[in-house]
Parts: structure tokens; sequence; C-alpha cells
């Protein structure tokens, strides 16, 4: 079995460099990244061709095979990626505050690197590139297990990191790559306490469940997306289709697409046939409750599974209910604490929704595609973590980090 230690062991040695490299050297090693992405384009795109190619012939679904695929738009959006993490301000070695306690001493508390940062993740090859770099940028070394629907993928993109970083003079191995996609590996690495300082878990419901069962390692939980979008009965219905028919269908196969549409009673006649009619242009299926049916006359029975799952997929729960305070109740009840969105003109409406929700993310008037770190200015992203310690939201630079506390004295003993 592949043995994860030399990789720890390597990772903690290059992880004890990154933390002391000046702003301006991890800056100048990001471009250069970036760049040598864009300049094996055709390489990482043979690779992606290999994957899709498997992808195939394991029956994955096109919309699944949406989140594998590059493109050369979507490696110079990598690139992109990697270059705004250079604008950003690099968060270590920053102290929040200094205060002078009773004795005299001077105590602040400065930013550092968590370490070792591992990470799991499904499908989208993006996630290695974003990762990386904002690791890199806050001083952690990273260890990369991607799944094995992006193996080549993920891959030559690492190894094109890794030549980077030694042609500059630097240890590769603050990026590395685990080769074997087993569940053995994974489990060996969700135990890796001895050189791991905290895990990441990116993809689906069932590999998120299975590392907070099975690791030992810290865990920051990126979560699942069943998002809801939330009809008042005060909101501009044209603009609730459009909004709507954005966080379903502009990219269903991701965390922040919408999965089922809440309607106040007393706009369900008019919206529904309207946004059925929309969808419909994207073939989405629909699963409605028995007051929405009424006015669905194509659509599926919903059941009581429909409220909780995440579909990924061009289907859409539908429920009709009699007040906001139903919307919000059924949203806590049956969310992943994501992505949630109200349309509405009604400003006390839109605060209660605010107030109430409780999500990583709560939208006004707005479709929740927008839960992005890149969209956020945060340059790219981690994962979004849907718990609450630690790290809330999308995750960039800040939450990369850990603090230390930093005490000066002229001689001070404690009596």
């Amino acid at each position: 079995m592949f043995d994860l230690t030399v990789l720890g062991q390597q990772a903690k040695k290059s992880a004890r460099e990154l933390a002391l490299m000046s702003t301006t050297r991890k800056n100048e090693l990001l471009a250069l990244m970036a760049q040598a992405l864009l300049d094996n384009e055709e390489n990482i795109l043979v690779a992606n061709q290999k994957d899709l190619a498997q992808a195939n012939d394991n029956g994955i679904s096109t919309v699944m095979q949406d989140r594998l695929r590059l493109t050369r738009q979507r490696i110079e959006e990598m690139a992109v990626g990697m270059r705004q993490v250079i604008q950003l301000a690099d968060p270590i070695g920053e102290v929040e505050k200094m205060w002078k306690n009773p004795d005299g001493l001077m105590i602040g508390r400065q930013k550092v690197p968590l370490g070792v940062i591992g990470i799991i993740y499904e499908s989208r090859p993006n996630v290695t590139t974003d990762a990386a770099s904002l690791c890199f940028k806050t001083g952690n070394a990273v260890i990369l297990r991607g799944g094995k629907e992006a193996f080549y993928s993920n891959q030559i993109l690492v190894a094109i990191l890794q030549k980077t970083l030694k042609s500059a003079g630097v240890d590769e191995n603050a990026i590395q790559f685990v080769a074997d996609t087993s569940h053995e590996v994974a489990n060996q690495m969700m135990r890796l306490t001895q050189y791991l300082d905290v895990l990441i878990p990116r993809g689906g419901a069932g590999l998120i469940r299975r590392v907070k069962e099975t690791a030992t390692v810290p865990v920051i939980e990126t979560g699942t997306g069943n998002n809801h979008i939330y009809v008042d009965k005060d909101a501009q219905l044209e603009m609730a289709i459009r909004i709507t028919d954005n966080a379903k269908t502009q990219r269903p196969s991701v965390c922040n697409a919408a999965e089922t549409l809440l309607i106040h009673q007393d706009v369900a006649a008019e919206f529904l046939p309207k946004i059925a009619e929309k969808l419909a242009e994207h073939n989405v299926e629909l699963h409605a409750d028995e007051r929405a049916m009424q006015y669905l006359p194509d659509a599926v029975a919903a059941v009581e599974e429909d409220w909780s799952t995440e579909y990924l997929d061009y289907i859409m729960a539908v429920k009709v209910v009699d007040s906001i305070t139903e919307a919000i109740a059924h949203i806590n009840f049956y969310n992943t604490k994501h992505s949630e969105a109200i349309i509405t003109d009604n400003y006390f409406a839109s605060q209660k929704f605010l107030n109430e929700v409780d999500a990583a993310a709560v939208y006004v008037n707005a479709s929740t595609r927008f839960t992005d770190g890149f969209v956020f200015g945060f340059g790219a992203e981690i994962g979004i973590s849907t718990q609450k310690l630690h790290a809330r939201g999308p995750m960039g630079l800040e939450e990369l980090t850990s603090t230390k506390y930093i005490i000066y004295g002229d001689g001070q003993i404690r009596e």
C-alpha cells in the first residue's frame, strides 16, 4: 500500500521553510506557477482527456463530467486565480493588536501558518491549483489527494507546480500529490496526525461524512449544498425567474446551485407556470408538493427525500408555503447551511430572512451561485465551510492561518 509517511515527513520539512519565506518571494513563485500552467496547456488538456474518456466508460453523467472537464478558458481562469492571490495581502506575520497588561508586558496576537494541510477532494481539477496557491501564499505545505475521476489531470497539474518550484530553487515538496486513490490510503491520510495539522474534505455528502467519522486529524468541514430560493409574496416575479433560473441551471453540478424552490402561496398561481416554462428550456425536472402540483401539470410528485437531496443535476424540488416563517423553518430543517436566498421587495421580510436563516451565506435578491471565493475577492478558495468553528463560508487566505501570542518584557517575573 502507498505509504503517506514519507510525504508527511517531506511536507513538515517544507512547511518550516515556507513559514519563513517573504511575501515578495512567495508572490514571485506564484507568478511563475501561474505562467507554467499556461505554458503547459496542451499537456494538461491531453491528461484531462484521459480522465474524460474514463468518465464515459464509467457512465458518469454529462452534468458531473462538466465538473471534470478542462478547457483553455478554464486553465486560463486557474492561472488568473493564482495571480489574484498574488494581489491579496499576505496575512502571515501580521500582528492583529498589541496591548500592555498590568505587569508591563506587551502582548500581541500574530497570524501564523497552520503548518501542513491535507485536502481530500473529488472531480474538480481546479481545486488542485486553488488549494496549492492559497496554501503556498499562507506558508502552508499541502498534501493533495484528488479523486480517481480526475487522477491524470491532478497529477500533471501538481507535477507542473513542483517542477516550477524546483527550477526556482525551492523545495517542491511544499505541494505534494497522493498518487493512490484507494479508500485505504484515504483512511491512512485521515489518521496522519503526526504530520497533518488539519484535513479539509471537499466533495459530496458521502466523502464528507466518511472523513468526519474516520479522521483523527482535525477537520474543517466543507459542506454539500442543499440550497433554497424562497420567492416571497412581495417579490418582483421577473427578477425571481431570472435568479431561480440562474441558481439552478447556470452550472447545476456545483455546490452553490439551488436545489429547492419555495414559493409564497399568494404568488404561486402566477409564478409557478412562468418558472416552469423557463426551466423547461433546460429540461429541468420538477419534483413538486401537492399544492404546487396544481400549477405544474408536468411535475413529478415530491417525496420526503426530495427536500434533503443535493441533486447536482437538472432537477429541482418545489414547495408552496403559507408564510416566510414557514419558509425559514423548512430551510433551517432541511438545509446544509451553505447558501440560501430570498427574493423580495419587502425590507422587513429580507431582514427577517437574513437574521433567522442559519447558513454560511444568505442572499437577498441574488443567486446562490455567487458563493465562491473567487467572486468574494479571495482570489480562489480552499472550499466553502459550513461549520461554525474556525471558519465559515468561502475559505481564503485568512482561514488558512492560526495565531500565536508574542510577548515582550523587560525582566518581569511572576510573583
